[in-house]
């Protein structure tokens, strides 16, 4: 990531703070109806989840700076999910949620660079959590 996409992403995270709670429901609502199969996966408080979702969202952002800060906890977080039944095919209806969601959040804000700066943020984070909790061969497909 450029500098000025880890700038973006920052600052139109800022954005999406105040509507967490709001944008943590579109999110796992637009997860739900494009990838089915993942629903019976979530069987928490739903409220709760989002929070996490949010805390952890958070986390990478501001991490986006030293990535390397936030690899470790990217690597064990992508190895618990396993456990939890998630596959390398899931992180694409996930990044395509999130992005739905940010582009719903962040309305007329959301303009092609911004788009491609949080593209580029979560395909490099999903591409190392695939490779830390599948292996190499499944991040490259």
């Amino acid at each position: 990531m450029t500098p000025d996409q880890v700038a973006l992403v920052q600052d139109s995270f800022s954005k999406v703070v105040p509507i967490a709670d709001v944008a943590a429901e579109l999110f796992y609502g637009r997860l739900f109806e494009i990838a089915p199969e993942v629903k019976p996966m979530f069987r928490g408080d739903m409220k709760e989840q989002g929070r996490k979702l949010m805390a952890t969202l958070g986390v990478v952002v501001t991490g986006l700076t030293k990535l390397e800060t936030v690899l470790p906890a990217a690597s064990a977080l992508a190895k618990k999910h396993v456990d939890y039944g998630v596959k390398a095919e899931h992180y694409t209806p996930v990044g395509a949620a999130l992005l739905w969601t940010l582009e719903k959040g962040l309305g007329e804000a959301w303009k092609p660079e911004l788009a491609d700066a949080w593209g580029t943020a979560y395909s490099t984070l999903s591409d190392f959590m695939i490779a830390e909790a599948y292996g190499q061969a499944q991040a490259a497909e």
